[in-house]
């Protein structure tokens, strides 16, 4: 029995070592540095997602940042799924990891972004109508209420619940790890997005489009 245990947590510990530094890569502050020479943590917000990226008034850094943060989550899942297949909980295992290095990376003093993009890569990655479900309950949020951390929020907190629902998986179950991951995702944004959430509840939360203060 330890024969076996020996390997199976080494498998673990390298697929999530592998995972947290991919996702720990800050695309944005990379982005933002070279083409501009301005470090996007000193701009807006401070994070370094998306979002604050397009403060910088740079539409095509934003998307990029967009593109490769969300890649990163979904590639570090499709790695461990080709490198291990069959076994789908080493999958989701490297895409919580990635996940996390998003969120806290070890360069940045564990100081990272809300995991958004992440997410959703991730999410359709694992499982694509499910990524899909999510986003499409983000655009309808943020087309109803123009604020984009409310229909975060509410795509995150829909996820786990989508996950259970056969139109998720195109009438299969959910696999376990995928349903599990889609919940660890959704709690962890929403502890992220404390600071948005108080403001939410203060009605002080900016719109979608609306010039900071």
């Amino acid at each position: 029995m330890q024969d076996l245990v020996g390997p199976a947590l080494g498998t673990v510990a390298l697929v999530a070592v592998g995972g947290y530094l991919l996702g720990s890569i800050p695309f944005g502050v990379i982005l933002t540095r070279l083409v501009t020479g301005e470090d996007v943590r000193s701009i807006g917000s401070g994070n370094i997602g998306a979002t604050n990226v397009l403060r910088t008034g740079r539409k095509d850094l934003a998307f990029a940042t967009l593109i490769l943060d969300a890649g990163k989550g979904a590639a570090a899942y499709l790695i461990a799924q080709a490198l291990f297949p069959g076994v789908p909980a080493l999958a989701a295992i490297a895409g919580g990891a990635a996940f996390l290095g998003h969120l806290f990376p070890v360069w940045l003093g564990f100081r990272g972004g809300k995991g958004v993009a992440t997410f959703f890569g991730l999410l359709l990655a694992a499982a694509w109508p499910l990524g899909l479900l999510a986003g499409a309950t983000w655009l309808l949020v943020a087309a109803l209420f123009r604020m984009s951390s409310l229909a975060a929020l509410l795509a995150a907190a829909a996820a786990p619940v989508y996950a259970i629902l056969p139109l998720a998986t195109l009438g299969r179950p959910t696999p376990a790890p995928v349903a599990a991951l889609a919940l660890f995702t959704a709690l962890l944004i929403w502890i992220r997005h404390h600071e948005n959430i108080a403001r939410l509840l203060r009605g002080t939360e900016p719109r979608i489009g609306a010039k900071k203060g």
